[in-house]
């Protein structure tokens, strides 16, 4: 058996190197090494370079980052749910904390994910016992230490995904067939999490900043990112988690020593800000996913997943399961819709100010005519991925529009840093305040002076960064793990079914949202998105209003539209029926089968169960 897990794990190995050109960004074909032999892989720069590619090469895929863990893991939170109807065993269920344990959607990247763990395991092994590691020429030793911290990294990311999402999984750190069992059980997360932060501390130490790398962009991690994943595994390690023991949310004591691990590293990073800045402009951070015209000269994106190869295994459904909802007869073809905004969401931006919410939420659709048209309340989507930012339209047959996902941007890094800063001193210092007002200065560009106030006192300044990281970060499949971590996730779900009920009822804070909006198709200009949301056609029309003017005036308040509109339901898309409503619907409610102290973890797929019998499932499951 030994032997028979050895044979298989130099395989992997063989899988072949992903050889990325600086000069197009998804250039990641495929080649072999001529042998498995692991004495021969790894005295080779060429070969452990194939290996570590290898381990990437888990990230990317349907069930990757691709699709499964980056659009359906993340939600449901206060900014994006699923579309679509409640069914246990699958992406529905998933959204609505209703999942199966045979839930289809669970089991193949549960897989993948390991997967990575042992492609990295492997080269953690082989690489520092490699002559060239210990005693080649300086050149090869630096680039041997380099694929050493990479493996380090991706293994410590794997595992970080697999903890967020199931809690206490095995945490194999040594290759299958060195293992004293095929069978792991559950290890404690935190004692998992503290052996990856210490990971991160050699890799940070032997990979190079972004400017160190001739080839950078092959998207791949650099020491800023290394840094930037470290804080916020500290800041997990720090933060409130699900103890399986006892079914309870807590904190463990010494949480400050990991907050201050966050707080040197997010400032070590923003004190090179030559490598790693905030872009000038929100929106290309996203376009710049899309593309290989990249429009992100300050380096923002710190680390994003490559799409790549038009296929299941390597490129990404982003933009066709996700993003914007492109008709499939429009010239663009079929494309997004799987997401969809919580209608409160979109009053939580600044009514003119804040850029951020008409490129974070979908308010129009482009119909068949081309056209854009204003969605319904609760069909309103997310925005960061857009088919009309790629080359693809409706000649390709194509899913898959090779657009990257955004794992780490050095905006979290100022939003990380202000976080440790508060908690570790009991209030924010300045810097920590420069660092929230740097965020919101971008958002608000050209009315900077008008940003939020910030709080000076410990809750207040706490209270506006959980604000601040629902707007900056949304359908980016951060704000879920942030409520986790900050146990508000029953509170905030709470806080946000109520604020739909007053969006229901026009009262509250929602007391001059209309019921109905009428909307005319308009052109799709394709300009910026503020512009483009400026441009749509709402009665009573371009020359006597502006689409803001209508979200935030009663309007007419009847579902008969004006000659030439049609009829937008807008708080009248959202009901609280049993079955159908959009509170607690059992079908399509907001986050309907929560509970606290329980669903904050998957359960475990039944499958991976009975493959590993010293695995324990999920309590309540």
């Amino acid at each position: 058996m030994t032997t028979k897990f050895r044979q298989s794990a130099l395989i992997v190995l063989a899988v072949g190197a992903l050889s990325i050109g600086s000069s197009c960004k998804k250039a990641l074909d495929y080649s072999s090494p001529s042998t498995t032999n692991p004495e021969t892989v790894f005295e080779s720069t060429t070969y452990t370079n194939s290996a570590v590619l290898a381990i990437y090469n888990r990230l990317c895929g349907d069930n990757g980052y691709g699709s499964r863990i980056s659009t359906l893991y993340p939600v449901t939170a206060d900014d994006f749910k699923t579309s679509g109807n409640y069914s246990p065993s699958d992406r529905r269920g998933i959204s609505m904390y209703g999942a199966s344990s045979d839930n289809s959607d669970l089991y193949n990247p549960f897989v993948q994910l390991y997967s990575g763990v042992e492609r990295a395991n492997l080269c953690i092994k082989y690489i520092p016992a490699s002559k060239l590691y210990n005693s080649g020429a300086a050149t090869d030793k630096a680039m041997m230490q380099r694929y050493y911290g990479e493996a380090l990294t991706l293994r410590a990311q794997f595992l970080y995904e697999l903890i967020r999402n199931w809690g206490d999984v095995p945490a194999p750190m040594v290759p299958a067939a060195d293992g004293e069992t095929l069978y792991a059980p559950n290890a404690d997360h935190n004692q998992t999490l503290e052996k990856l932060i210490a990971d991160l501390k050699i890799a940070e130490d032997l990979v190079p900043w972004r400017s160190g790398i001739a080839e950078y962009g092959s998207f791949r991690f650099t020491k800023g990112a290394i840094k930037g994943l470290r804080a916020r595994l500290a800041l997990a390690r720090g933060g409130y988690s699900l103890r399986i023991s006892d079914h309870t949310m807590s904190r463990p004591a010494d949480y400050l020593a990991y907050y201050k691990i966050a707080f040197d590293e997010c400032l070590d990073i923003m004190n090179h800000r030559s490598e790693h800045d905030l872009n000038p402009v929100y929106e290309n951070i996203f376009k710049s996913l899309h593309s290989t015209s990249r429009m992100d000269d300050k380096h923002e994106l710190m680390f994003e997943v490559a799409a790549y190869g038009t296929n299941a295994s390597t490129d990404s459904k982003l933009g066709y399961y996700n993003g914007i909802r492109f008709n499939s007869a429009s010239s663009f073809g079929s494309g997004g819709g799987g997401m969809n905004a919580i209608p409160t969401y979109f009053y939580e931006f600044d009514q003119s100010k804040d850029c951020r919410r008409d490129v974070t939420i979908g308010v129009f659709e482009i119909a068949a005519s081309s056209k854009k048209i204003l969605n319904a309340a609760n069909n309103l989507t997310d925005a960061k991925f857009r088919k009309s930012w790629t080359a693809f339209n409706n000649s390709s047959s194509s899913q898959n529009f090779s657009i990257n996902w955004p794992l780490l941007r050095f905006a979290d890094v100022l939003l990380m840093y202000a976080e440790a800063d508060n908690e570790i001193n009991g209030a924010p210092s300045a810097q920590a305040v420069n660092a929230l007002q740097e965020v919101q200065k971008r958002a608000y560009a050209g009315f900077e002076s008008a940003i939020p106030v910030s709080p000076l006192d410990k809750a207040g300044f706490f209270n506006a960064l959980v604000k601040e990281r629902l707007l900056e970060f949304g359908g980016e499949g951060i704000r879920k793990y942030d409520l986790i971590r900050w146990n508000l996730m029953k509170s905030k779900f709470d806080e946000t079914r109520d604020k739909l009920r007053q969006f229901m009822a026009g009262t509250g804070a929602y007391a001059n949202v209309p019921a109905y909006i009428y909307a005319k198709e308009s052109s799709y200009n394709q300009s910026a998105s503020v512009a483009e949301v400026a441009s749509l056609d709402l009665y009573p029309g371009p020359l006597l209003s502006t689409p803001n003017a209508v979200f935030y005036s009663p309007g007419l308040g009847t579902s008969a539209a004006p000659s030439g509109y049609t009829t937008k339901n807008w708080r009248a898309a959202v009901t609280d029926d049993p079955s159908s409503g959009a509170i607690s619907g059992t079908l399509s409610g907001f986050a309907t089968y929560f509970e606290a102290n329980k669903k904050e973890v998957f359960p475990y797929p039944k499958s991976a169960l009975i493959e590993n019998p010293k695995m324990v499932q999920n309590f309540g499951y």
